[in-house]
């Protein structure tokens, strides 16, 4: 029997609204099981908002999320068991070792077999000699690997990615890239991937969401992207969309005379 619902995630007229300010202005959007989602637009833009309100951690101001079959709204509880989150921009705490911020984590998922789950991550993401270090004494790229591992601490059926290989440096970043395309081949997990990093988001994502000023300008394959804006990469579609500017190839100009 397939344990997934029909979408993964469902969202629909998803607003949020911090008095004048419209963060998050009524998107819509489903991500299939087993696929990668990209999440792409500039500070601002609303990909932490959205993101946080699919964790439950912000209510909307309206709309609805499913999240593998469950309304966040009324029985979030039950998704949240089911997922998790990673960003190299929430600290873990410093004091605790990296074996013990795991164990806090495994507990909290009430993974069975802790300690054999953080050696298997220990072992697929190198962090060995870390993991009895304090957290606070690691550099950028090793939090933002000890984060990863925290995310995959319950194997997730739904893992929620903010910048999952900012600090590293290109050779780990690329592990951790394969490493990620493995486990959603493994596993079915379906990824929900907000990046800066237009390559990565060409590598791993099947579909992507262009959000501005809240709302969502323009979505499909990454290779859909290209053909319609007339571009070579992701970084040439984004910056199009971020100066509001035409595509080179649609317009027939060269591209240092696109009107910004």
């Amino acid at each position: 029997m397939n344990p997934f619902p029909s979408n993964a995630i469902e969202v629909h007229g998803l607003t949020k609204r911090y008095g004048d300010v419209l963060a998050v202005d009524g998107i819509d959007f489903v991500a299939s099981p087993g696929a990668t989602l990209g999440l792409l637009g500039g500070n601002g833009a609303g990909k932490t908002t959205t993101i946080a309100m699919l964790l439950g951690l912000l209510l909307p101001t309206s709309g609805s999320i499913c999240v593998l079959g469950h309304d966040m709204l009324r029985d979030r509880f039950a998704a949240l068991a089911r997922m998790n989150f990673s960003s190299p921009y929430v600290s873990l705490p410093h004091r605790l070792t990296v074996r013990e911020n795991l164990r806090v984590y495994g507990h909290l998922y009430n993974v069975r077999g802790t300690e054999t789950r953080i050696a298997e991550l220990a072992a697929e993401l190198d962090l060995g000699a870390l993991l009895d270090r304090p957290a606070g004494q690691l550099s950028a790229g090793q939090k933002t690997r000890v984060a990863l591992a925290k995310s995959l601490i319950n194997r997730p059926e739904l893992l929620l990615l903010d910048e999952p290989t900012a600090s590293l440096d290109p050779d780990t970043g690329d592990l951790v890239r394969g490493w990620l395309e493995r486990y959603r081949a493994d596993t079915g997990c379906t990824i929900l991937l907000a990046s800066h990093n237009m390559a990565e988001v060409e590598r791993l994502c099947s579909h992507v969401l262009m959000l501005k000023q809240g709302r969502v300008v323009d979505r499909g394959s990454p290779q859909d992207l290209l053909d319609r804006y007339g571009r070579d990469d992701l970084e040439e579609v984004f910056l199009d969309i971020a100066r509001d500017r035409r595509s080179a190839k649609r317009s027939g100009v060269t591209p240092d005379a696109v009107p910004a």
